[in-house]
């Protein structure tokens, strides 16, 4: 994985690693691959299609079909085709429809670089589904107990910062568990990215296109419009809806919160392992779109809506190395004191326009527009795990001291050796990554606690999983198999053990809870806020418990 040809996967997975807002590879790779995915379920077996699992929507019927008690559909338009002549305007309604669409698979994901399968462990740890790509992508993806009914409604962003992913990329994704075994309605939702979804035209294309450089973020607002105006059709409760994220799924929520646009669409918001950071301006925006279209040697926006894709995400590249400088688009990677990089970089991710985005959410400040929101926020502790680095001690050491000197190094290393003696030091070089995410979070919740409106919860997941000799801890993206109730169908991640089902399901009942009424607590494990003083944490682990601020000690070195 190490040599020039892997690049580009390395950057892609790089950006998930950092809970990124504008991770993006450097160049585009090869054709989608068959799925990963596993089809294994817990719960009644059995698949059907019966006349009952036909719902209507405001643009038509569809039909999805019965598995597992649960009714499942697929790949429902919210939005028209953004292809062609709709290129970066706002997402149109569906066309209406007078048969009954079958919403039996998923739909298109927004073009994008795609995972590498040569990252074999990687890819066996979480089971990845590139799935097809196009560019009529604007559909989400329900389950549901029942179509009648008042449930909470939970609908979840990808990750993959803002550049690349989709709905249905892992196996984590799948939302029947949590209509079968926790009564909620479950939502997913493709949408624009990249490219598409990211390039300020209004000085180009005209007025048309002055909400171009935050298309992606309008995307899910339709969707979450869509859910308001449709979801009782599917046993959903309109006013009760959960938005949350991980990763780049985890900015978007942060970014959501900030949007005027979406008040009253969000009752509760969960931000995992991402969320806040820096964005740039619209001066920023626009100067990289005046040298796309440069270097383009485009004349008009036909010629623009015509190109494909990857000459478009190319040339970007280009332009965007010119304007950052090497390492292009990661501008929430963790800066040298763990923190926060000064400056944004432009890239493929929101822009401060002042009109649809007027503030850095989450980064500069908790956004008055959702203070009544009551908000979780968490990550996992080896957020930097990758599967090529295993280095030793002195290795490692000397990774450290080239990022924080000698002194800090050393510091650190110490300090993460004695806090977890029982895990090899190449565990260890994941986790420091996890560290600066974990600092990422306090801020957040600093912002948040300071509005002194609705509360803010803490979590932190470190379950070690046993798979591949146990050395790969609790990777980016591994508590999405436990919070959707997935151990099963993820089996490949987490073994299935006993200890995993058990911490699954109080996983998934504690989100299921707050989506249910703004607390996450149940019985035998009660959830308190946290505030800035105490840090006062959720731990999820084989004996999941609360502890104020664990690790704080050594988080902190990365701050002084």
């Amino acid at each position: 994985m190490n040599d020039k040809d892997d690049r580009p996967r390395i950057s892609r997975r790089a950006a998930m690693i950092a809970s990124l807002a504008a991770g993006a590879a450097l160049s585009a790779r090869a054709p989608a691959q068959a799925s990963t995915v596993s089809g294994a379920r817990s719960g009644a077996r059995g698949c059907s299609t019966p006349r009952s699992a036909i719902a209507n929507t405001r643009y038509g019927k569809v039909r999805g079909y019965l598995a597992g008690e649960v009714l499942h559909f697929k790949g429902v338009p919210y939005g028209d085709d953004t292809g062609g002549e709709n290129r970066w305007l706002p997402a149109r309604p569906p066309k209406p429809w007078t048969h009954e669409l079958p919403a039996l698979t998923y739909g298109a994901n927004c073009p994008q670089t795609l995972h590498s399968f040569r990252a074999v462990e990687h890819t066996f740890l979480q089971q990845w589904d590139d799935g097809f790509q196009g560019e009529d992508m604007l559909k989400l993806n329900i389950w549901t107990p029942a179509l009648s009914g008042n449930r909470p409604v939970m609908v979840y962003f990808h990750g993959g910062g803002f550049s690349f992913g989709s709905s249905y990329e892992l196996a984590s994704h799948d939302g029947a568990q949590m209509a079968r075994n926790h009564d909620v309605v479950q939502v997913s939702v493709n949408h624009r990215l990249n490219v598409l979804g990211f390039l300020d035209l209004a000085e180009f294309g005209g007025a048309a296109y002055e909400g171009s450089v935050n298309v992606s973020m309008t995307d899910l607002v339709a969707a979450l419009s869509w859910v308001q105006e449709n979801i009782q059709n599917f046993g959903g409760n309109p006013d009760n809806i959960t938005i949350y994220g991980q990763s780049g799924g985890g900015s978007k929520v942060t970014t959501l919160l900030g949007m005027a646009s979406a008040r009253g669409k969000i009752h509760r918001a969960i931000v995992q392992s991402g969320g806040g950071g820096p964005i740039p301006s619209a001066e920023q925006s626009r100067d990289l779109s005046r040298q796309l279209i440069a270097e383009l040697g485009a004349r008009d926006m036909a010629t623009l809506q015509r190109m494909d894709w990857k000459t478009l995400f190319d040339a970007h590249n280009r332009v965007a190395e010119r304007i950052n400088g090497p390492g292009g688009f990661n501008f929430l990677a963790p800066g040298p004191s763990g923190g926060r990089p000064p400056t944004p970089r432009v890239g493929w991710g929101p822009t401060r326009d002042g009109r649809l985005i007027d503030v850095s959410s989450f980064q500069d400040v908790a956004p008055d527009v959702s203070k009544h929101v009551p908000v979780i926020i968490g990550s996992v502790s080896e957020e930097g795990m990758r599967f090529s680095q295993n280095p030793t001690e002195a290795e490692w050491r000397a990774q450290l001291t080239q990022t924080w000197g000698a002194e800090k190094a050393n510091a650190l290393a110490d300090a993460m050796k004695a806090a977890h003696p029982e895990k090899a030091i190449r565990t260890l070089s994941y986790g420091v990554a996890g560290l600066a995410i974990r600092n990422n979070v306090q801020r957040m919740v600093r912002l948040k606690h300071a509005q002194g409106a609705a509360p803010v919860f803490q979590y932190f997941f470190q379950w070690q999983s046993p798979q591949l000799d146990g050395v790969a801890g609790a990777w980016h993206t591994a508590e999405l198999a436990f919070c959707f109730d997935n151990t099963q169908r993820c089996e490949q991640g987490t073994g299935d053990t006993p200890e995993a089902r058990a911490l699954a399901a109080k996983m998934a009942r504690a989100w299921a809870n707050f989506a249910r009424t703004g607390d996450p607590s149940q019985p035998g494990l009660r959830w308190t806020p946290s505030d800035p003083t105490r840090c006062q944490t959720m731990v999820f682990d084989t004996r999941s418990r609360m502890e104020d601020d664990p690790e704080g000690a050594v988080r902190r070195i990365l701050l002084s």
